[in-house]
């Protein structure tokens, strides 16, 4: 069975304890260029819908974090205008960063989704409780993901999973009442 035709019902048991996601950045939260100019300045484009829905997950109580292999000012800046406290920059080995971060944080590997796009996020989608691709993500890494969204990096796929988790919680009109 491929995993865009997994049973609603796996994907809703595995939404329940999330309370943390983790993120890869190139590819994920920026559609993967990286721009540099004549001064090797770097810049990236990110979604404002998937800001937003970091917002909305963090004012639903749940913490929202990063693992990146680069190690980028821009990224820093943005998970600072973004209030992202997990930043783990210049993280060749994601699955440890993720143990990592588990351990601080005192939550079970089925307390965390962790959304990716290529070969160096292959290990953390497999042990994360809810392991999630961007519909332009590797092949293999599409056929390891619980979760595949619809949208690709850097377009509104982390919004995606943030509304597809709190809808399967039960927390999305909850979360979004104060927009209405």
């Amino acid at each position: 069975m491929s995993n865009n035709e997994r049973r609603p019902m796996d994907l809703n048991r595995r939404c329940q304890p999330i309370e943390l996601i983790l993120s890869d950045v190139d590819g994920v939260l920026t559609d993967g260029r990286i721009v540099l100019d004549d001064q090797g300045v770097e810049s990236k484009q990110f979604s404002v819908r998937d800001g937003m829905g970091i917002r909305l997950w963090q004012k639903a109580g749940y913490r929202f974090g990063v693992i990146t292999a680069r190690s980028s000012e821009v990224v820093r800046l943005r998970a600072k205008e973004l209030d992202i406290e997990i930043l783990h920059q210049g993280s060749t080995d994601k699955l440890t960063a993720m143990r990592r971060i588990l351990d601080e944080l005192h939550l079970a590997v089925e307390q965390v989704c962790y959304i990716g796009d290529d070969w160096p996020d292959l290990a953390v989608v497999r042990e994360a409780g809810l392991g999630v691709a961007v519909a332009d993500a590797c092949e293999e890494l599409r056929e390891a993901a619980d979760f595949v969204t619809g949208a690709v990096g850097g377009a509104g796929a982390v919004r995606e999973l943030i509304e597809c988790v709190l809808k399967n919680q039960s927390r999305w009109e909850e979360v979004t009442r104060a927009y209405a």
